[in-house]
C-alpha cells in the first residue's frame, strides 16, 4: 500500500510469513496426525510428500526450451524459458536463452529438489509444507521492486536462510554427477569454491557455479528483468558461451544427481532402520 511506510510494510511482511509458516506447520501435523502409522501410513506420506517435489516438472520444463530450439528456433525457445525465468525473454539471444535454461535447472534442483527433500527429512511432512510456503512466498513477493522491497523484505530473507545447507548440498551433489556430462567433478568444485559467493543470491550462486565448472561454460552475468539490469559477474567467466546441446548436457547432470541423492537417503534411512 503507497501510503504505508516502510517500517510499516516490513512488519505487515513479518505478520504475513510468520502467519503462513504457522498454518503450513500446523496443516503438515495435522496431516500426519490422521495417517496411520506403519508401512501403509510411511508409503502414503510418501506419495503426498513427493507431489511437492519437483524433479519430473524442472525436468520436462527445462527439456521443453532444448525441444523448441529444435521444433521452432529461437522464437519458440524465448516462450519456453520465459516460463521457467523471470528475466525478458526478448533481450536474451540463443546463447543467453541457453544460459538461463540452465540456470533454472542448476537452481531449482535446489530449491524444488534438495531442499524440500532435506526438510521433510529433517521435520517430517510439517518441515516440507512449511518449506514450500515459504519457498513460494519469496517467489510471489520476495522481489526488489517498489511494490515488494519493503513487504517482502521479511520472505526473502527467511526463503535465504532455508535454502543455506541444501544449495550447498544442491552444488555438491552436481558435481559428483559431472562425468556423465562429459565434465570434470574437480572442475566443479574448484568453480563453486571460487565463484558462488559471486552471485547476488547468498544461495542460487552454489548450484550454478558447480553446473557452470561441470560444463565449462559461464552462466549468470549481466541480464534483464522486469525491474531493471542486472549486472552481475559471471559465473566460471573464463568458460564457453552457452548452447542449446549444453541444456540436455544439464538435464543429464539432473537425473544423476537426483539419483544420487535418493542413494544417499537411503543408505541413511537404512541404517537409521537398522
Amino acid at each position: 500500500r503507497e501510503a504505508w511506510s516502510p517500517a510499516r510494510r516490513q512488519g505487515a511482511g513479518v505478520a504475513t510469513i510468520l502467519l503462513l509458516v504457522t498454518a503450513s506447520l500446523l496443516l503438515g501435523y495435522a496431516i500426519e496426525a490422521i495417517i496411520p502409522r506403519g508401512l501403509a501410513g510411511n508409503i502414503a506420506l510418501g506419495l503426498l510428500a513427493s507431489t511437492l517435489i519437483a524433479q519430473k516438472s524442472l525436468y520436462q520444463h527445462v527439456a521443453r526450451v532444448r525441444s523448441a530450439f529444435e521444433t521452432g528456433g529461437l522464437k519458440a525457445a524465448r516462450e519456453a524459458v520465459s516460463l521457467i525465468v523471470g528475466r525478458d525473454p526478448n533481450s536474451l539471444d540463443e546463447n543467453g536463452v541457453s544460459r538461463a535454461a540452465i540456470e533454472s535447472c542448476a537452481e531449482n534442483f535446489s530449491d524444488g529438489v534438495v531442499a524440500p527433500t532435506f526438510w521433510l527429512a529433517l521435520l517430517g511432512l510439517p518441515g516440507l509444507i512449511a518449506y514450500k510456503t515459504i519457498n513460494t512466498a519469496d517467489s510471489m513477493i520476495g522481489h526488489r521492486s517498489d511494490r515488494y522491497r519493503d513487504f517482502g523484505r521479511a520472505s526473502a530473507r527467511l526463503d535465504d536462510l532455508v535454502n543455506l545447507a541444501p544449495a550447498r548440498i544442491a552444488g555438491l551433489l552436481l558435481a559428483l554427477a559431472a562425468p556423465l556430462a562429459r565434465g570434470s567433478i574437480a572442475s566443479a568444485l574448484k568453480t563453486m569454491g571460487r565463484d558462488a559467493r559471486r552471485h547476488r543470491s547468498p544461495n542460487a550462486g552454489w548450484p550454478e557455479s558447480a553446473m557452470a565448472g561441470a560444463l565449462n561454460i559461464k552462466l549468470a552475468g549481466p541480464r534483464r528483468y522486469a525491474e531493471g539490469l542486472v549486472d552481475d559477474p559471471y559465473l566460471n567467466a573464463d568458460g564457453c558461451e552457452a548452447a542449446p546441446s549444453d541444456i540436455g548436457r544439464a538435464l543429464r547432470m539432473l537425473v544423476v544427481a537426483c539419483g544420487i541423492e535418493f542413494a544417499i537417503y537411503a543408505i541413511l534411512t537404512w541404517f537409521i532402520v537398522l
